[in-house]
């Protein structure tokens, strides 16, 4: 079989068969990340990313691929976690960019957007790391222009993309020395390679097992296309399309004799009254969902060919009022504050915590739970200032924190706090009567003068940096390296701390995990108070959850 063109709903089952497969391989993605801390990582990112953008398809019924194109890069926009899900987001948003105003897509078509997609990704990371999900993309982007040039069948350049993604990931490892230390593959890229596979299964006509390509289901459009999360991007006086009009008729034979039912032509019309349309229809009924101005003229078109039997209208912007109504009223009653500091954790002490130093708004998330685009642009919102600064206190949510901040009408700046203890050393750095600019000097460098420990355990076998982990084994973590291992607890805790602390550290601060007892900590505090004199200790239940204890030291 020969396929020469990509029509708008053949790129829509595409992306639904992209997701699934990425969903059903999330966690063989989460179990390539490097370090084997118990975190929830690319995998689950990417999924939830993909996932995101494939709900935005579902509500494009009949679309051409632009349309498609685009709500897929709106809602993995939106949706967007963690490193991988922001470069994800990107790689669609170029890709939908470089196939605007286009019907179908051909191969020079399709290479051209896979282009545009990694031009678009670069950009937007500050210092690409070559053997990553970026050079899978780039890689296979540019095979795809060659390939693009030598046939015009769809299967077999996605066949060559494809092929070309594969061999570009087993290639990650060379150039990214920590890969080929851990023997695998870079995740991202393996997550890339898989969306890849699924959109060639798509075109080949074999979907992968538990695809739901239904996308005529009334019932899954309707949920779609009013689902609350989507009220608060955007204004009501923003809806083109007021009324969303549902009715059903059943054909009668004297009204289609003289006026013959055509279902593509029947669509069309109503494709020009509204948009959201969905036509359904057998021998004996023909049932329709649209968003229209004037309600009336899709149902004189309807009535053409037979009776109503069902009918229900509704004022969508009446509904948008009222969901997001008493917000805004709120909102518009109480003035915004100059400055809001949004800053990300997980454990119900460290909430508190960073709350008493000055956060305006601390929003759950942290290795299990990387908040995506919209969770921080909600963020942003409720902290209701004119300036906000973010702080996301983990290294897999900077991009996500950045691309908000980007989409945000207020000044938003990022602290690129990478632990729980550097986003508690820029919150004391902070000062309401600076400006900006100068907070975001002062607090940065604060940054640079506290280091953080971790305590965790193994979720797999592996070896790093010299050190051979068991599963199951306490690891102990240095601004992000692993210093020590050890199956005792307080061991490999020992261990961690001799690295951690030196001659001119003065305090250590500890952040008690959920799982560690009042006299496990307190044998803790003694043993630092023993070992090292001169440093201050002090002790705060953080009830974090994955990370024992975690240490702040300056």
């Amino acid at each position: 079989m020969v396929l020469t063109k990509i029509e708008g709903a053949k790129l829509a089952e595409m992306v639904l068969v992209g997701a699934s497969h990425l969903s059903n391989n999330a966690d063989m993605i989460d179990a390539l990340n490097v370090f084997p801390v118990p975190d929830g990582d690319t995998g689950t990112n990417m999924n939830l990313s993909m996932t995101s953008g494939a709900n935005e398809v579902k509500k494009i019924i009949n679309g051409n691929v632009s349309e498609v194109a685009n709500a897929f890069a709106k809602g993995l926009l939106m949706g967007a976690r963690g490193n991988s899900g922001v470069i994800l987001s990107q790689l669609f948003r170029g890709f939908a960019k470089g196939v605007t105003d286009l019907d179908e897509l051909t191969t020079v078509t399709m290479a051209k957007g896979l282009q545009n997609g990694v031009k678009t990704a670069y950009k937007a990371v500050i210092k690409p790391v070559e053997g990553t999900i970026l050079t899978v993309a780039k890689d296979t982007a540019n095979e795809a222009e060659k390939v693009a040039e030598e046939t015009d069948d769809l299967i077999e350049f996605m066949e060559q993309v494809t092929k070309a993604a594969k061999v570009s990931l087993e290639r990650t490892p060379e150039l990214l020395p920590v890969l080929k230390e851990v023997g695998v593959v870079d995740s991202g890229g393996q997550g890339l390679v898989i969306i890849y596979e699924a959109f060639l299964a798509s075109l080949k006509g074999e979907p992968l097992p538990e695809v739901n390509l239904d996308l005529v289901s009334m019932e899954d459009m309707v949920s779609a296309e009013h689902h609350k999360s989507n009220q608060d991007f955007m204004n009501t006086e923003d809806i083109e399309f007021g009324y969303c009009t549902e009715f059903m008729v059943k054909f009668e034979q004297d009204k289609l004799a003289k006026n013959p039912y055509d279902e593509e032509a029947f669509r069309e019309e109503l494709g020009a009254l509204g948009d959201s349309l969905l036509v359904v229809s057998d021998d004996d009924f023909v049932r329709v969902h649209v968003h229209v101005e004037y309600p009336g003229e899709a149902m004189n078109l309807a009535q053409r060919f037979g009776s109503f039997v069902q009918l229900k209208v509704e004022n969508m912007r009446e509904q948008h009022s009222e969901i997001v109504g008493r917000k805004e009223a709120a909102d518009s009653k109480k003035p915004k504050a100059e400055y809001g500091i949004v800053s990300v954790a997980v454990g119900s002490g460290i909430e508190e915590l960073l709350t008493s130093l000055g956060a305006t708004v601390v929003m759950a998330g942290g290795q299990t739970m990387n908040p995506s685009t919209q969770d921080i642009t909600e963020a942003i919102k409720e902290a209701h200032a004119e300036k906000v600064i973010i702080l996301p206190n983990n290294k897999n949510i900077i991009m996500a924190a950045e691309q908000a901040a980007e989409l945000s009408d207020d000044e938003v700046i990022v602290i690129p706090t990478k632990t729980i203890p550097q986003g508690m050393s820029a919150l004391l750095a902070y000062n309401p009567d600076l400006s900006l600019d100068e907070n975001k000097a002062n607090m940065s460098e604060a940054c640079q003068h506290v280091k953080t420990g971790q305590i965790t355990y193994a979720v797999r076998d592996t070896q790093i940096d010299g050190l051979a982990i068991e599963n199951g084994n306490f690891m102990g973590l240095l601004d992000g390296k692993i210093k020590a291992t050890d199956p005792d607890k307080f061991m490999a805790t020992k261990k961690l701390l001799s690295e951690l602390i030196d001659q001119d550290d003065e305090i250590i601060t500890i952040l008690q995990g959920e799982d560690v007892t009042d006299q496990e900590v307190n044998e803790l505090a003694e043993y630092i108070e023993q070992e090292f004199e001169e440093v201050e200790v002090e002790i705060h239940k953080g009830n974090q959850p994955i990370y024992a204890y975690i240490f702040s030291v300056e």
